[in-house]
């Protein structure tokens, strides 16, 4: 009792809320741009936490991620520009209900399922740390190809067309992230002697022109009137969100436990736990003709998802000093800095600061709710500037983005050319999302892959050997099958009506 006490003495003090207020404010600006993430949002923190604290210190870069994940749902929703991978996962039905004037209930969604999944995590952050952080570290790179490889076979099964070419997009994606030198061999690969590309293909800017700059292409070669939005009556941000909570349960409390279980796992985070979310949603619904057509469901599971992997991402980290992903990583790196160092013997040591810490994480998501909401009035407006007035501010927002993540001309460039492939992707049916998630998880793939047959002498086996690998291999394996198996079962089944 006494450790709770001097941790709220060290956060409920009017300099930490607020520095609190001023990171969470910080945070909602950066996520809301395309292109500028939750990564950035914390390294530009950085610089400030050194004249601070520790619990402020810590303080700024937790509300500020909480913040930027989802803010990243704001651009997704009203222009399907999503802020991050893991709002890729569900922008069509976030764009879709703002096209059907429900983009207001569409962000309310998100911010109150983001605030209950980040609020779990948090929850488990402070019960089972130490529990939990044990089996996470029991992954080794077996674990992690499967994981890996259910993560895409997500991607291509939540697809709302055709199979096939959401696969097609996938391998668009992976392709990308085989070119540079960024690879375990270190050979540069489909470089043809450029530095630039020896480097590898920028993500950001990649993300940015397929999703921005292909909907500002789309917008200027269109024949047809743009579709007018509907307006909203202005009061639904939380008008359904009761509703939804009562009709969505479960969903709510799958996708905090998957979010939180996937954030724990280092190097998978928030991007591959919403795509799994999402996929596992649209399995077991009732409803799953109406995934990516503007449905409130997936959005539901996905949104607790990822904001409580970003929690989870916190217990390998405080608990062993190993980050979860690149926030922690960070985070890591400035709690050095502090004189404090994560690791079991954190919690004997220092407890206090632990404890302000889990304090810290349930005020980021409380205050998420007023400061989403004033977030979310003041972008309802851009639906109402018109395009030729709108589409150059978006890309002029695109330019700086893709500039601002190496000061390199050359994020303009691959900017303005994966906008150009966007176009004609989803001209021809083929959708962007399954290339975006090919491209952050193809690095991980092979790392994994080549690391576990080294350590195999090449025997495919042992991917099998491992209990935890087994069962995902075996899940992975079965998520291949199942399309198949369904499909067999239905010509049998129409060849037996038709004798």
């Amino acid at each position: 009792m006494l450790i709770l006490e001097q941790a709220a003495a060290l956060v409920f003090q009017p300099y930490v809320l607020g520095v609190i207020l001023a990171s969470a404010v910080f945070g909602m600006l950066v996520g809301a741009i395309p292109g500028l993430t939750a990564t950035m949002a914390t390294a530009l923190l950085v610089p400030m936490t050194f004249f601070m604290e520790p619990v402020p210190a810590i303080a700024a870069i937790v509300t500020a991620t909480a913040m930027a994940i989802f803010a990243g749902d704001i651009p997704a929703a009203l222009l399907r520009m999503p802020g991050t991978p893991a709002n890729a996962a569900y922008v069509e039905d976030a764009y879709k209900m703002t096209q059907s004037g429900r983009g207001e209930e569409a962000l309310g969604a998100a911010l109150v399922f983001s605030v209950i999944g980040g609020l779990f995590g948090s929850i488990v952050l402070m019960t089972v740390s130490p529990t939990l952080a044990e089996v996470a570290l029991k992954f080794s790179s077996e674990e992690y190809f499967w994981l890996v490889l259910l993560g895409l076979s997500c991607a291509v099964f939540v697809n709302p067309g055709s199979p096939t070419r959401g696969l097609i997009s996938l391998l668009i994606g992976l392709f990308v992230a085989t070119i540079g030198m960024e690879n375990p061999s270190g050979e540069p690969r489909f470089s043809f002697g450029n530095i630039e590309l020896m480097a590898g293909i920028q993500f950001i800017p990649a993300m940015i022109g397929l999703f921005a700059v292909s909907e500002v292409l789309r917008t200027v070669t269109a024949t047809s009137p743009r579709q007018k939005i509907p307006r909203a009556d202005g009061h639904g941000v939380f008008k359904t969100q009761w509703k939804n909570l009562k009709k969505y349960p479960v969903q709510t409390a799958r996708g905090s436990i998957t979010g939180t279980a996937l954030g724990i796992l280092p190097g998978a985070g928030a991007d591959i736990a919403a795509w799994i979310s999402y996929a596992i949603s649209k399995r077991f619904s009732k409803q799953k003709e109406k995934f990516g057509t503007g449905h409130v469901e997936g959005l539901v599971e996905a949104g607790a998802s990822n904001n409580s992997a970003v929690s989870g991402a916190w217990i390998p980290a405080l608990v062993f000093g190993i980050p979860g992903d690149s926030i922690t990583a960070i985070v890591i790196g400035v709690l050095y800095i502090k004189g404090i160092n994560p690791g079991p013997t954190i919690f004997i040591n220092d407890p206090q600061t632990v404890y302000a810490i889990f304090m810290v994480f349930i005020l980021a998501n409380l205050i998420m709710l007023p400061l989403g909401w004033l977030a979310i009035r003041g972008a309802r407006p851009i639906l109402s500037i018109p395009p030729s007035t709108l589409m150059p501010m978006i890309l002029i927002f695109c330019i700086v983005g893709s500039f601002a993540i190496a000061n390199s001309t050359a994020g303009i460039v691959m900017m303005m050319v994966f906008g150009i492939i966007g176009f004609f992707m989803e001209e021809n049916g083929i959708p962007i999302a399954p290339a975006i998630l090919g491209m952050v998880l193809g690095p991980m793939l092979e790392q994994n892959f080549i690391t576990s047959m080294i350590k195999a002498d090449g025997d495919v086996l042992r991917f099998f050997e491992r209990p935890i690998a087994a069962g995902l291999g075996t899940l992975t394996i079965l998520v291949w099958l199942f399309p198949l198996v369904m499909l067999l079962l239905r010509r049998h089944k129409a060849a037996r009506f038709a004798t």
